[in-house]
């Protein structure tokens, strides 16, 4: 169907659109593709596009020949470690690095005043601890390591503040020289009459929920290698955007963008934590260039966790009211948010606004800086938290008025986006209440069972919205070889999410061709076309389209190549499974014939991702349905079973994608019952900054998960009619949870994650009522 764009849509002019990234909406000026296929409706018939293929570079992820950044080894490679700071705040009087510097292997140390102004690295001022105050180069990584702890640092303390009330408080320390809260705060966005609303409804529920600072724990570190050739720079990053490393490094550097090439091959995680150079990144990088050699920096796993990022903990005062028949009257929050030392304003706050019909919302958000190292987008940043504050707060609402929390939600159902009023590309949420309450056998009815005296079973469910439309720009070519092989060209990068298998899914349904012939080619700034980092849910719904413009470009250049051999119009035309036929004959050539009388004349399809729909909101939605087992007498809670429904859209490979909910529910678990970044308020210090203590759910943890998706495709976000996956199915899982513990033991749970202690203290709660 067509699709509206702001401004001129002329093929080869420039436009304006908009897209919306993590919560952000950015306005883009955008080239107009020379063409757009036909967009591929949900009655399209696709043979490669939407199969079970197993991921194309599964045999060198368990064989252990894929390369991560740790795997990285160059010629005459040297190491480097990283000194930080171990006060939260005040200043570095002395720095003394003479023993560190006389130890076997060592070759070079960085402190303050070594480092560019761009890379913001070695200040003599300290803002949180873990900041980096100096680093170390030596032969070996433990000739380095062992080097950065013999670096001597005396410091004169300063006041400091690691909890939102200490940052805002009147006589509040001064976290940081630019103030201690965010600008123009509260952040207030409003739609309707709050007090109207409140006034219409017949039942009223306050509460006050909190939620925990959660760590990113990627099983690999962040870490770099950087070797430079006279003027030329090369970094190979574990990161979530090749490009944008490259930028941040010349930046930083003060080199033009030609001179640097950044290389990512394979990754093990990042959830949001690798989408720019960090620390690692310019130390590698600045070594390398002292010493002429190529450097490693790897974080170790205490930096790792300590300065990688975070998710910020929330404070959200919710009020929430609605008629005796269930009909939504008003939505009130107000959110306290301490982000850490830096962060952005990707609060708890939008989905308030965005998942269910309601004439008034208000939500008031306050941001502070804190004494602690600075928040990153966490895999649906501001909706995992805000969901649990809105979720929890429909299901106490829901128990109030003695409504069933599906049932409920279906009265509430938006028919358009309720924040900016749009249309929405696509929606099958009520289908995915529908299709998840079946497969789970869903009944409020149901008697609370007890497997003993002192085990309860409870259930619980929540929903989700989150905008994944995607968006430009994004570039790809697709390139067929004398032999018919055929190499798809991006600039973006596999987080392990199977980026690989699905654009070559695409190039190939797009081509006619065989996906076995098909590869691509992903991760390296110097040789591949542009495209944004992975964040978002973006990377499908962006590369997607450019890649198939690119292949349908390519079979356009085959078949005009094949009509001439064959005497035959290119229109008269089909291809599957690298072969051409001419329609309504028995006349055939593979494409290798093909290839083959053309010799060195090479087909390269180019492609572009065009710009978003106006005025349309594209959103992924879902629902969760969770079973959980509570010890009334330990507090121990053990989840028994998930079932997930959710709709993204057309699904390029189900394997791939359901593998990303499973994912996502995992760590939807772990922060829902484990995951807590414990902060000494005293010392400024973390003291959970290993795996060992920090926990996350372990194979022990996991229970039976039932992760699908609702049947369909959204042709009008895109022309693949896909929507992106990756995060959404973390959103609904803490609260889904939360809500069926609440259900086994009869009390509300305000706070994750559900400790033991916390458990213990909502049934000890409720005792005294």
């Amino acid at each position: 169907m067509p699709r509206k764009t702001k401004g001129a849509a002329k093929p080869g002019g420039f436009v304006q659109t908009t897209v919306e990234i993590e919560g952000r909406t950015e306005t883009r000026i955008v080239e107009i593709p020379a063409f757009e296929p036909a967009a591929w409706g949900t009655d399209a018939e696709l043979g490669i596009v939407g199969a079970r293929v197993p991921r194309m570079d599964a045999p060198e992820r368990v064989s252990g020949r894929a390369r991560y950044t740790t795997d990285i080894v160059r010629p005459g490679m040297l190491h480097a470690a990283i000194v930080r700071s171990t006060i939260p705040r005040g200043t570095i009087r002395s720095l003394d690095a003479s023993r560190a510097r006389a130890m076997p292997g060592v070759l070079d140390v960085l402190g303050p005043g070594d480092a560019p102004a761009g890379t913001r690295l070695f200040g003599r001022e300290i803002f949180y601890a873990g900041q980096p105050i100096a680093a170390v180069c030596a032969a070996t990584g433990h000739a380095a390591r062992s080097a950065a702890h013999a670096i001597a640092v005396e410091y004169d303390t300063l006041p400091f503040a690691v909890t939102f009330e200490d940052a805002t408080a009147k006589d509040a320390p001064k976290v940081r020289a630019k103030g201690n809260v965010m600008e123009n705060a509260p952040l207030v966005i409003s739609r309707g009459d709050m007090d109207a609303g409140l006034k219409a409804a017949d039942v009223i529920v306050r509460r006050e929920y909190r939620t925990p600072v959660q760590l990113h724990t990627a099983l690999e570190p962040h870490g770099a290698v950087a070797e430079w050739e006279g003027d030329r720079l090369t970094v190979w990053e574990s990161t979530q955007g090749i490009f944008r490393v490259r930028e941040n490094v010349s930046k930083a550097l003060g080199i033009s963008l030609s001179k640097v090439r950044v290389i990512k091959d394979y990754m093990g995680g990042g959830f949001g934590a690798k989408n720019g150079a960090g620390p690692h990144t310019y130390v590698a990088a600045l070594f390398a260039k002292r010493q002429g050699r190529a450097v490693r920096c790897i974080n170790d796993r205490e930096a790792e966790q300590t300065d990688s990022g975070n998710r910020p903990s929330s404070t959200q005062r919710v009020t929430i009211g609605a008629k005796k028949d269930g009909t939504l009257t008003a939505i009130f929050a107000s959110i306290d948010v301490p982000l850490g030392i830096s962060g952005w304003e990707g609060g708890p706050g939008q989905i308030y606004h965005e998942l269910y019909a309601c004439p008034n919302v208000r939500t008031e958000e306050t941001f502070a800086y804190v004494n602690a190292s600075g928040m990153a987008a966490f895999r649906g940043p501001g909706y995992v938290e805000g969901a649990f504050g809105l979720e929890s707060a429909m299901n106490a609402l829901a128990k109030e008025l003695k409504l069933d929390p599906v049932a409920f939600r279906v009265k509430n159902f938006a028919k358009r986006e309720p924040r900016t009023d749009r249309p929405y590309s696509g929606n099958s949420l009520l289908q995915c209440y529908k299709e998840g309450a079946e497969v789970f056998g869903w009944s409020t009815n149901d008697q609370r069972p007890m497997t003993n005296d002192r085990l309860r079973v409870g259930k619980g469910m929540a929903a989700q919205v989150w905008p994944t439309g995607g968006g430009p720009p994004a570039y790809a070519l697709v390139r067929m070889n004398s032999d018919a092989t055929v190499d798809v060209l991006a600039g973006t990068q596999d987080l392990g999410t199977g980026a690989r298998t699905v654009l070559s899914q695409i190039a190939a349904e797009s081509l006619g061709a065989k996906l076995s012939d098909v590869r691509a080619i992903i991760g390296d700034t110097q040789s591949l076309p542009y495209t944004g980092n992975s964040w978002g849910s973006m990377t499908t719904a962006s590369v997607g389209p450019a890649v198939r413009m690119a292949a349908e470009d390519a079979r356009r250049q085959l078949f005009e190549a094949a009509g001439a051999m064959f005497d035959a119009a290119p229109d008269a035309l089909e291809a599957r499974d690298s072969r051409i036929v001419v329609r309504d004959t028995d006349r055939t050539m593979t494409f290798a014939e093909v290839t083959a009388k053309l010799g060195n004349v090479m087909i390269i399809g180019k492609g572009s991702r065009g710009p978003n729909p106006a005025d349309t909101a594209i959103m992924t939605f879902g629902a969760q349905f969770a079973e959980v087992e509570v010890d009334l007498d330990t507090g121990i809670v053990r989840v028994l079973r998930i079932v997930a429904a959710h709709d993204a859209g057309r699904i390029i490979n189900p394997t791939l994608a359901e593998s990303q909910l499973e994912g996502g529910i995992i760590q939807g678990l772990g922060y829902a019952l484990f995951e807590e970044r414990v902060l000494d308020r005293r010392l400024g210090l973390v003291m959970n900054p290993t795996i060992h203590d920090y926990k996350i759910p372990t194979m022990a943890d996991i229970p039976l998960i039932d992760a699908f998706f609702v049947a369909g495709a959204d042709p009008v976000a895109n022309h693949t009619g896909a929507r992106g996956i990756a995060e959404p199915p973390m959103i609904p899982a803490a609260p889904a949870i939360a809500a069926a513990v609440s259900d086994a033991i009869g009390a509300d749970v305000t706070e994750i994650p559900l400790t033991p202690w916390r458990v213990l203290a909502a049934i000890a709660a409720k005792a005294r009522r």
